[in-house]
């Protein structure tokens, strides 16, 4: 049992390597991890730490496709990551060596329960794309159609699982040891990254995302999402209408900027349409996941998706209006209607820290404001205020500075406001109409009135629990763990110190009250081993105090 933890320790001092190697050396020594390198060998200072993000993005290429996609987790999280990673972060990309073409046919062969050459009349053995996960692969039905077949590699969920019995390793080590962290639940944010790449492993879940993006753009003739062949899809294997067009990544520099412009807002219309319309939105608009068509555009990898409910979207307007009527005030209430949390202690600081981001923007026209300029304060403000958003939000984030980012390479005069606005007014005009109204104070006077109708019974039940001695009151010991931990640690010391102690005033007294018995270098042999074995004891003690650092 002890060899894959074993394992898994060896492959973190290998971690620990390659993140010396691209100048993290100096969080190591910072936070005492250097016995996680060989030897304890002393890493090497680097100064410029103002390229930690682009170093980090470099660590975790490095590392491989496991660490490329929690790099990406990473960059969705403002509440845990400084803006200037963020901004290196997003420029990960999934893209690794693809797996022999027996290994998909074998995999392909096992999921639909016949052989290839009867599945398909063509079947591309070479990829048109490889990632952590599967790869692509171009194809042609018997009836004719044109298909991409999206494939899972043979060895994904078993490397998977490694990685993440490694990644729930590394969120140990960093709680235990890395204090300066505690703001951060490593263990939580691995949780979260295990629940989304599980998801991303089953195919049927992206071929119903796929349906419904297919289903809510069918008036749509300038979006296009490809049908599911479900005969020929199951857990491992996706089969896809095959949509003939060039990513958006692979346009050529001297494409007319005209056609561009219309590219980065065709675009963000669908987005916006998505989020505003849809309360369904694709999570990834990367330019490898977006097509460029003859007659508009195409959608593609329907792995990351997010859902805005009804009741989401009353709280994003009634944030809106309040923004948009200068009632600053309420804005970190509307901020927690939408399950946004910060310190209490530090509501103050929150409330001013908003007033100034808000007004710095307040009246200045789209043409004046750059949108990832926006973000990126948005961005500082999470981060340096330890403020913890819902996923759903930080998705939504994502989509949104990635579709900046992107139209902005497109079409270096591209707002991302400008599109959302007349969504946002058309949003706002549709929650407030009179049908709306009623409708949602019919459903809250509905609510209330249970409400009313329940209260008699639960203060019925809470006296029953009173009087027959149920009520239980508990308490929260923040930092109580820790505390313990550290009394552990010192009780053990001072246990240690003092079996040496009775070592060597054992030993003394033997040396000098025993008259028989063997002796060593004139003194008895009993004493002679009781000194060793206390001076061992002795030194294990100090060393172990030495490397605490606390001397």
């Amino acid at each position: 049992m002890a060899q894959p933890a074993t394992r898994n320790l060896g492959r973190l001092s290998e971690i620990a390597q390659v993140a010396v190697r691209h100048g993290f050396g100096y969080f190591f020594e910072r936070h005492r991890l250097t016995d996680l390198l060989p030897w304890g060998e002393r890493p090497a200072d680097v100064e410029e730490r103002s390229q930690r993000g682009v170093r980090l993005r470099e660590l975790l290429d490095e590392l491989g496709p496991t660490f490329v996609k929690f790099g990406q987790l990473l960059s969705t999280r403002p509440d845990v990551v400084p803006p200037d990673i963020i901004a290196e972060l997003r420029g990960l990309q999934d893209d690794v060596r693809p797996v022999p073409f027996a290994a998909v046919e074998r995999v392909i062969e096992q999921e639909l329960e016949l052989s290839l050459d009867k599945l398909f009349v063509e079947f591309e053995e070479q990829p048109i794309a490889a990632a952590s996960i599967g790869q692509v692969h171009r194809a042609v039905l018997p009836n004719g159609d044109r298909v991409a077949v999206k494939v899972q590699r043979p060895d994904a969920p078993r490397q998977i699982e490694a990685d993440l019995a490694l990644l729930y390793q590394a969120a140990r080590v960093i709680r235990e040891r890395v204090r300066a962290l505690d703001f951060i639940d490593a263990r939580e944010l691995v949780d979260e990254f295990a629940q989304q790449i599980r998801s991303e492993l089953d195919y049927t879940r992206e071929g119903r995302n796929a349906e419904a993006f297919r289903r809510n753009f069918r008036h749509d003739e300038r979006v296009h999402v490809p049908k599911v062949y479900w005969s020929y899809s199951r857990e491992r294997v996706l089969t896809l209408e095959f949509l003939d067009g060039m990513q958006v990544a692979d346009l050529p520099a001297d494409w007319p900027l005209e056609r561009r412009r219309e590219v980065a807002y065709q675009m963000t219309d669908a987005w916006m349409a998505m989020i505003f319309r849809h309360g369904f939105f694709h999570g990834d608009p990367h330019p490898a996941n977006v097509l460029v068509l003859d007659d508009g555009i195409g959608l593609v990898d329907f792995g990351a998706v997010g859902r805005l409910t009804d009741e989401d979207m009353t709280k994003l307007t009634r944030l809106f209006i309040d923004a948009a009527q200068e009632r600053v005030d309420l804005l970190p209430r509307r901020l927690a209607d939408l399950g946004v949390r910060y310190p209490a202690d530090r509501e103050d600081a929150f409330r001013a820290r908003l007033n100034d981001l808000y007004y710095r923007y307040y009246g200045a026209s789209l043409a004046e404001i750059d949108p990832l300029e926006v973000i990126r304060d948005a961005f500082d403000l999470i981060y340096s205020m330890n403020l913890r958003l819902p996923s759903r939000y930080l998705l939504l984030d994502r989509a949104v500075a990635t579709l900046g980012s992107v139209g902005v390479e497109l079409y270096p005069d591209f707002n991302v406001f400008e599109v959302a606005k007349p969504y946002a007014r058309a949003m706002l005009l549709e929650r407030f109409t009179p049908s709306r109204v009623a409708g949602r104070a019919r459903r809250e006077s509905i609510q209330l009135g249970q409400m009313a109708l329940d209260f008699p019974y639960q203060v019925h039940d809470i006296l029953e629990e009173i009087r027959d001695g149920q009520i239980e009151i508990g308490f929260v010991h923040k930092g109580l763990d820790e505390f313990m931990h550290r009394i552990d640690i010192v009780f053990n010391r001072l246990v240690m110190a003092l079996v040496v102690s009775g070592g060597l005033i054992g030993s003394s007294l033997i040396g000098i009250f025993a008259e028989t018995g063997p002796e060593f270098l004139g003194l008895h042999i009993v004493s002679v081993l009781g000194f060793v074995l206390s001076a061992v004891l002795g030194v294990w003690l100090f060393w172990g105090v030495l490397r605490s650092g606390r001397l």
